[in-house]
């Protein structure tokens, strides 16, 4: 399942996603996986969650992005919960992009019984229409 935190600068998003980590790291019955650009999150999430600095291991761009999740998943089949912190200052801002991304990774997400959610700064509006399904409140 993929799921997208939609909203402008200062809308909430990342508190929500670290509430949703820190919620999913409790609960889970598997692995949790946080991916972030920078460490700002080290001390807002829960130690049980494991957090990965994007700028570590050098990923630009979506189809980085893609394939660093596709590995992390292949490596690791007891993953429960995967979130991307920054979507659009790892990969780009092109949404059109993202959305390429994001639908390659639905069926793959479904078959590893995965939950993907993305962060995304940006107004709902703006989405192509292939994600948008993909919203959650917050």
């Amino acid at each position: 399942m993929i799921k997208l935190i939609v909203g402008n600068k200062g809308s909430g998003k990342t508190k929500a996603l670290i509430n949703m980590v820190n919620s999913a790291a409790t609960t889970s019955k598997g692995n949790v996986v946080c991916i972030e650009k920078g460490l700002k999150l080290t001390y807002d999430i829960d130690h049980k969650a494991r957090l990965i600095d994007s700028e570590h291991y050098s990923i630009k761009g979506f189809e980085n992005l893609y394939g660093f999740i596709t590995g992390i998943l292949a490596g690791n089949y007891d993953i429960t919960d995967l979130f991307v912190d920054s979507t659009l200052k790892i990969g780009s801002n092109d949404l059109t992009k993202f959305a390429e991304v994001a639908t390659k990774l639905e069926p793959l997400a479904e078959e590893n019984n995965v939950v993907v959610t993305f962060t995304l700064s940006c107004a709902k509006e703006e989405l192509p229409e292939s994600v948008k399904k993909f919203c959650i409140e917050y």
